[in-house]
């Protein structure tokens, strides 16, 4: 019989989408025979079941689009603004599910999306994943999809910097993705030659950095550039906020568990501009000339490179074979030269940071690069 399958993106737009509902579809009808339909702007499509056929003509011409044809948004089933208010919209969604006699549900999106996928799940529906985020940091997956062509922007933006610096005698501060994760800031650093990389699994030391960049104006070299992923916190912050964790772990009521969100959130507005006040003190402690540049949705937008149009075709076909043969509750992984369907509860929930042990942090270590401790 026939299988229908929905898709949807939700979460940030990340190089790649298209190429994984391209490799979908085409594999779904081409190769089983499956009826593909599209929910626009991710779980707020679903709920307000507004939808596109995603046939072969939909599907043309879409593998070097950047972004999504089918939009996104970062609305949650559970928490879905309606109106003034927040609303509980699961039952719509599976309502919606049944009505277009789906047999999956696949959605394409990062750790986000992956909790909200699973929540449906547990609310009845056969769902499948993909990992797609520009940050790396789904767990049980090698790599996501969107990961490499911004490294390949945030790279090419420290060889341009690289000139300027130079130049001016200048200290270049380049804030570059990753709230949580260091994978792009550890990898951009690496294959762009920054002296120094701040990276949220390293708490930093000013005091360090400083120091490295005055041995560099010490030996010659009057400029440096600093890559530092947006998530790198000094030591000092990433000590107040593990203890405002803390207490948000130990609260015995909920008094005291709102007190301590509260400080919680509180930090977090204080350190929302770390990265500007780290160029400012960089500059009081070495007496050069700092300039800060954040690259921000420059990372996100664009052409796709060949190895994430490579890597969402291979995802979004093996996505095919899965439904074809019943395999749901997964996410699909990149294991190897593979692809693996991996149990959803093993994934939501879950962050991909950089180890301390990692090759990359070994490499940027014995090539002299300063990370900040």
């Amino acid at each position: 019989m026939t299988k229908y399958v929905g898709v949807l993106t939700a979460g940030g737009d990340s190089p790649g989408l298209n190429a994984a509902i391209r490799g979908i579809g085409k594999s779904a009808q081409g190769a089983y025979g499956m009826q593909v339909i599209g929910f626009r702007d991710g779980f707020r499509g679903t709920m307000e079941n507004r939808t596109v056929r995603l046939n072969s003509a939909a599907l043309s011409g879409i593998l070097t689009v950047g972004g999504t044809i089918l939009g996104t948004s970062r609305d949650k089933p559970h928490k879905m603004p309606v109106g003034s208010k927040s609303r509980d919209m699961t039952d719509v969604i599976v309502a919606n599910y049944h009505r277009h006699h789906l047999d999956v549900l696949v959605c394409l999106g990062g750790g986000g999306t992956m909790k909200n996928a699973l929540h449906l799940q547990r609310n009845g529906l056969n769902i499948i994943t993909l990992p797609k985020t520009i940050d790396n940091d789904v767990a049980m997956t090698d790599v996501t999809f969107g990961f490499d062509t911004a490294l390949g922007i945030a790279t090419e933006a420290l060889d341009r910097l690289h000139s300027t610096a130079h130049s001016h005698h200048r200290i270049i501060v380049v804030e570059v993705m990753g709230h949580r994760a260091g994978w792009l800031a550890l990898g951009a650093g690496i294959a762009g030659g920054a002296d120094v990389i701040l990276i949220p699994e390293i708490p930093y030391d000013v005091e360090v950095v400083a120091d490295a960049v005055r041995q560099r104006s010490q030996s010659g070299k009057h400029f440096s550039i600093i890559a530092v992923a947006e998530g790198a916190r000094s030591q000092a912050e990433a000590k107040a906020m593990a203890k405002a964790m803390d207490k948000i772990a130990a609260a015995s009521d909920k008094k005291a568990r709102r007190e301590a969100k509260a400080r919680r959130n509180q930090l977090a507005a204080e350190q929302a501009d770390s990265t500007q006040r780290l160029a400012r003190t960089l500059e009081e402690l070495t007496g050069l000339e700092s300039r800060l540049t954040i690259l921000g949705h420059l990372q996100r937008g664009g052409t796709p490179s060949a190895a994430d149009r490579l890597l969402a075709t291979r995802l979004g076909t093996a996505c095919s074979s899965f439904i074809n043969d019943g395999v749901y509750g997964v996410m699909v992984a990149a294991r190897g030269d593979r692809a693996e369907p991996v149990p959803l509860e093993q994934v939501a929930g879950k962050l991909k940071t950089v180890p301390l042990d990692h090759p990359w942090i070994a490499s940027a270590r014995a090539v002299g690069t300063n990370l900040g401790d």
